[in-house]
C-alpha cells in the first residue's frame, strides 16, 4: 500500500492539498493483469473547483465513479480531472498489456474513448457501483471489486500481454531507448511485430509511449526544482533542447520552464478530457 502520487500527475506538490490518493496492491491472482488499485477522495465544499492535469500512462482504467462506473482508453493528449463538492472513487490501473483478455476487441479501439464499463463488464459492475461508493475502507473496496474481477479472469495466462508489459517497462525505464528500432531490437522482435503488439494489447502506439516517458521524466525534474534543461535534452535523447521544448509544449500546453517557474501557482487547463 502507497499513498506516493504517481509519475505523470502534474504539480503534485498542489495536488496534495485538493485530495488524498491512495495506492493499493493486487491480490496475487489479478496482479498479472493490475498494476494497483487507487483510490482518490477530496472534500472541497466551500471551495472552487480544482482541476487536475495527468500526463496518462499506456494503461486502461476501470474507475466507479458517480454517477456511473467508466472505462477510460489510454489518453493520448493530457487528461484534466475536474473536482467539486466532496466524494470519492476506485480506479482500477490495469497493467500495460492486462486488459485484453478482459477487452472485446484490441485495446487500441478504447484509445481516447471513455466508456460506459458495462459495455464490457456487464451490468454487474453498476450494480457494484453505489455500494462500493459507500464504504470507506479501502481494504475492503478493493476486496469488493476483486470479487468482481475474478471471475472474469482467462483460465490461462496470456504471454503476449506480458510481453507486451515487459515491452513497455522497457521503453518506460531506459531513457537511452529513444527509437522504436531500438526498443525492438531489445525486445528480440521486428519493429512491425512490436507495433502490431502494441495496437492490439496496450492501446497506443511504441512511439508513444517512448515520447511520453521522457515527457514525464522533464515534468517530474520541473516538479523538482531547478533543472538543466540543455542537459536533460541530452540525457533524454532530444537532437537540442529546442526539440524538448517543442515536444513538451505540444502536449503540456507550455514551454518546461514556464511549467517549473508555475509549479507552485494555480491550476489551470482544458476541460476534463478522456
Amino acid at each position: 500500500m502507497s499513498s506516493q502520487t504517481p509519475r505523470g500527475v502534474l504539480r503534485p506538490r498542489r495536488a496534495g492539498d485538493r485530495f488524498r490518493l491512495q495506492l493499493l496492491d493486487p491480490g496475487e491472482e489479478l496482479a498479472p493483469y493490475v498494476e494497483y488499485h487507487w483510490i482518490v477522495r477530496w472534500d472541497m465544499e466551500g471551495l472552487p473547483p480544482y482541476e487536475q492535469q495527468v500526463l496518462s500512462h499506456p494503461n486502461v482504467h476501470l474507475v466507479f465513479e458517480q454517477p456511473q462506473p467508466l472505462l477510460y482508453g489510454v489518453v493520448r493528449g493530457v487528461y484534466t480531472r475536474r473536482l467539486s463538492g466532496r466524494g470519492q472513487v476506485h480506479g482500477v490501473r490495469f497493467r500495460p498489456g492486462g486488459f485484453r483478455p478482459f477487452s472485446p476487441g484490441p485495446v487500441q479501439e478504447l484509445s481516447d474513448r471513455v466508456l460506459p464499463a458495462e459495455e464490457v463488464f456487464g451490468h454487474a459492475a453498476v450494480e457494484l457501483n453505489a455500494p462500493l461508493l459507500a464504504c470507506t475502507d479501502d481494504q475492503e473496496m478493493r476486496a469488493r471489486v476483486e470479487a468482481f474481477l475474478r471471475p472474469l479472469l482467462p483460465p490461462v495466462p496470456d504471454p503476449q500481454a506480458a510481453a507486451a508489459a515487459a515491452a513497455v517497462a522497457a521503453a518506460t525505464a531506459d531513457h537511452r531507448l529513444v527509437r522504436v528500432e531500438q526498443l525492438a531490437e531489445r525486445q528480440h522482435v521486428s519493429v512491425r511485430t512490436l507495433q502490431r503488439l502494441f495496437a492490439e494489447y496496450v492501446g497506443v502506439s511504441p512511439k508513444w509511449v517512448l515520447r511520453r516517458a521522457r515527457l514525464q521524466e522533464a515534468a517530474t525534474r520541473a516538479d523538482q526544482g531547478a533543472v538543466d534543461w540543455t542537459a536533460l535534452a541530452a540525457e533524454l535523447g532530444y537532437a537540442d533542447q529546442a526539440h524538448l521544448v517543442r515536444d513538451f509544449s505540444a502536449v503540456v500546453g507550455q514551454p518546461p520552464a514556464r511549467y517549473a517557474a508555475g509549479r507552485s501557482g494555480c491550476a489551470s487547463g482544458p476541460p476534463r478530457s478522456g
